[in-house]
C-alpha cells in the first residue's frame, strides 16, 4: 500500500512539474512583464493573438488618455528564424518595445536594450551558444542584430525564446524595410510605419480601468495579463490537456487508495466485528482507522514527493520542468485528502455491518 502511494505521489509531483514547466516555457516572458493588460485590435483572433494584431499608433494615444492608465505603450511581436555567427541555427520570438518604456526588460549580464541593432534576449539562449556579441541573423532578409543584453531569468513566448528590440528596429523588419546587415539611425529615421501589435497598459496603483469604456473608444479588445497568456501559441490546449490528466489521476488515486483500504480493512473484518460486539462504537473504528491510514498516507506521500523531485531534478534541460512549491503542495494535499476519503468510506461500510454476520453466526 505505502509503494502504491508513494508511486502516485511521484506521478503527481511529475505532473505539476510538467504542468508548471510548459506554462513557464509557453509565457514566462509575459508573466515577468510588469503589464496589467493588453489591448489587442478589435476583432482579432483569440488564438495567437499576439501575432494576428495590428494596432495603430492613434489607438495607443487613445488608451493613455483613459482614467487610471498610468501608462500606455505599443509592442510588437514576430516569430522568426535566425543564424548565429557560428551558423547554428535558432528560433526567436522578436518583442518589439520602447527602450525608455516599462516593458524595457531588466538584464542580468550585459547592458540594457538601446542601441538599434542591439537585442536583450533570454537566459535560456546560451543553451544555444548564444553569448553577449552574437551576432543574430535574421532568416530571409539577412539583418544582423548584435546581443547585447541577457534577461533575468527564462523569458520565452509559445515555447521560443524572446528577443527584445527597439520598437523602431521591430517596425523597421514588420514594415520589410530592414536592410541587409546591420540597421542604422538613419534607416529608423526614413521609417514611415506607425504601425504594431498590441498596447501595453499598465494600471495606476489602486486604480480601477473600466476596460470596456477603453476598448469602445479605442476600437481594441483588451485582456488582463493572466487572459491573455490564452493568446499565445497552444497556450490553451496545452494547460486544458495537462489539466485533464490531472484531473483523471487525481480521481485514480482516489479510488486506488480507497481500494487498497477497502481490502485492508475486510482482511480485519473478524477483528472489527469483535470491537463492535464488546461494545466498539463506529466513531472508535473511524479514528482508529484513519488515523492508521493517515500515518500511511502521509509517511508514503513524503517519500513519493522526495522521489518525485529527485526525478524532476535530473530532467533533461530540454524538457519544460519546473519544480514549484504551490502546485506541489497542493498535489500531496489531494493526494492524502482523497486517500482519507477513500479510506473512510471504506471503514464506515465494513463498520456498519452486523457483529454475528461478520463473525459467522449466521452459519
Amino acid at each position: 500500500m505505502g509503494a502504491v502511494i508513494a508511486l502516485i505521489a511521484v506521478l503527481t509531483v511529475i505532473l505539476s512539474g510538467l504542468s508548471s514547466g510548459l506554462v513557464n516555457d509557453g509565457v514566462s516572458g509575459l508573466k515577468s512583464m510588469p503589464v496589467s493588460a493588453f489591448a489587442f485590435d478589435e476583432g482579432t483572433k483569440t488564438d495567437n493573438a499576439f501575432s494576428r494584431s495590428v494596432v495603430e499608433q492613434e489607438q495607443v494615444a487613445s488608451w493613455s488618455e483613459q482614467p487610471g492608465i498610468e501608462q500606455a505603450t505599443a509592442m510588437g511581436s514576430s516569430m522568426m528564424n535566425a543564424t548565429t555567427d557560428d551558423g547554428t541555427q535558432v528560433d526567436v520570438a522578436v518583442f518589439g518595445v520602447d527602450p525608455s518604456s516599462f516593458l524595457s526588460p531588466a538584464v542580468s549580464d550585459g547592458r540594457q536594450l538601446g542601441a538599434v541593432d542591439g537585442l536583450v534576449v533570454s537566459e535560456t539562449m546560451r543553451e544555444a551558444g548564444v553569448e553577449i556579441g552574437t551576432v543574430l541573423t535574421m532568416d530571409r532578409i539577412d539583418t544582423e542584430l548584435t546581443v547585447i543584453g541577457f534577461t533575468e531569468g527564462q523569458a520565452t513566448f509559445g515555447h521560443v525564446d524572446i528577443a527584445y528590440a527597439p520598437l523602431s528596429t521591430w517596425q523597421l523588419i514588420a514594415a520589410g524595410q530592414a536592410p541587409a546587415g546591420a540597421p542604422t539611425q538613419q534607416d529608423i529615421n526614413g521609417l514611415d510605419f506607425n504601425y504594431s501589435s498590441v498596447v501595453a497598459l499598465q494600471y495606476a496603483d489602486g486604480a480601477e480601468v473600466d476596460l470596456a469604456a477603453g476598448d469602445a473608444a479605442a476600437n481594441t479588445t483588451s485582456k488582463s495579463l493572466s487572459e491573455s497568456f490564452n493568446s499565445s501559441p497552444g497556450y490553451e490546449a496545452e494547460t486544458l490537456t495537462l489539466s485533464m490528466i490531472q484531473v483523471f489521476l487525481y480521481a485514480i488515486c482516489g479510488l486506488v487508495v480507497g481500494a487498497f483500504f477497502s481490502v485492508w480493512t475486510i482482511q480485519r473484518k473478524q477483528e472489527i466485528a469483535v470491537l463492535r460486539a464488546i461494545g466498539a462504537p463506529v466513531r472508535y473504528l473511524l479514528r482508529d482507522g484513519v488515523t492508521q491510514a493517515a500515518l500511511l498516507l502521509m509517511i508514503f506521500t513524503a517519500l513519493g514527493i522526495g522521489a518525485g523531485l529527485g526525478l524532476g531534478a535530473a530532467m533533461p534541460a530540454g524538457m519544460p520542468f519546473a519544480l514549484e512549491g504551490g502546485p506541489i503542495a497542493i498535489a500531496a494535499a489531494l493526494t492524502i485528502t482523497l486517500g482519507l476519503v477513500g479510506a473512510v468510506i471504506s471503514i464506515i461500510r465494513i463498520a456498519r455491518i452486523d457483529p454475528l454476520t461478520a463473525l459467522g453466526g449466521n452459519r
